[in-house]
This record gives C-alpha cells, sequence and structure tokens, in this order.
C-alpha cells in the first residue's frame, strides 16, 4: 500500500498561479503556451510549471507506462516527446489523480526543464502611441474637456 504524506513544514509544498503567459519549447517549436499555469515549489526543489492540458500540443505526445509515486503528490504517468524525429523518452508527466492535497495539478502537464525550455513571456507594454497625449481634436480644441483653457483652469 502507498504510503500519502501531507506537506508540512519539514516538506513544504506550494501552489502559486501565475499572472502572465508562460511557454514550453522543444527544440525550438513550440509546444505548451498558457495563462494558466500553476508553480509547484517543493522542498528545496526548483519550481516546475504545470499546464493545462488544453494548452498543450497532445499531437507531439505519447503516453508511456512508466508511473513514479511520490507520497505527497501520488503516481505520475508519463509522455514521450516526439518532434521533427527528435524523441525525448518520458520528457512530461501529470498526476491524473494526485493526492487531495494537490489536487490543483490534476491531469495538468510539467516538462523536465533540461530537455523543455520553460520561459515567461514578457509583455511589450503600450506602444509608444499609446502612450502620447493628444490634446488637439483637430478643430482648435482639447479632446478632453479637462483640458479646456478656463477662468477656472488657466493655461500654466
Amino acid at each position: 500500500m502507498d504510503v500519502v504524506k501531507v506537506p508540512g513544514p519539514d516538506h513544504p509544498i506550494t501552489l502559486t498561479g501565475h499572472a502572465g503567459h508562460v511557454q514550453a519549447l522543444y527544440n525550438g517549436h513550440l509546444i505548451a503556451d498558457s495563462a494558466d499555469v500553476i508553480w509547484l515549489k517543493e522542498a528545496s526543489y526548483k519550481p516546475v510549471a504545470y499546464f493545462p492540458r488544453a494548452d498543450v500540443e497532445m499531437g507531439f505526445l505519447a503516453k508511456t507506462d512508466l508511473d513514479t509515486y511520490c507520497p505527497y503528490k501520488g503516481h505520475a504517468s508519463y509522455f514521450t516527446l516526439n518532434m521533427d524525429g527528435r524523441i525525448a523518452e518520458n520528457a512530461v508527466w501529470s498526476y491524473e489523480k494526485p493526492h487531495p492535497a494537490m489536487e490543483a495539478i490534476a491531469g495538468r502537464l510539467a516538462f523536465y526543464p533540461n530537455i523543455v525550455e520553460i520561459h515567461e513571456v514578457k509583455s511589450a507594454g503600450p506602444s509608444v502611441d499609446a502612450t502620447v497625449l493628444h490634446t488637439d481634436s483637430g478643430a482648435g480644441g482639447p479632446q478632453d474637456p479637462r483640458w479646456t483653457v478656463t477662468a477656472a483652469n488657466p493655461p500654466v
């Protein structure tokens, strides 16, 4: 029978949502792109991104027979990546039915970072055009009444 352990001070596990887009690339090819990634930080290990299955190109994955067990998370199933003839055996894993404390990662997919590049997509921010303040409506007056020169609002 499998031993079930609950995360705690001796073995902390935190799950954190991510506010932006995260991508996964395999040999330069985009295989996952999501704004719904959950980061799992376990004890002293590096954080792991768990992607929703709907945001992963499942056509490049084939389920394998490998099954491993973590007393904190449960049984993990594995997938092999196959893209452009390049194969990465058991490079992807998923906890299909994790222990209750880890239910948030159920069915999500994670990638070995030495095989798949995981990175956050940086927002370019507003363009210069979007930040320029236009005060002339084209008719010789301002576009916004706050910019109208009146006795109560003299020019500076």
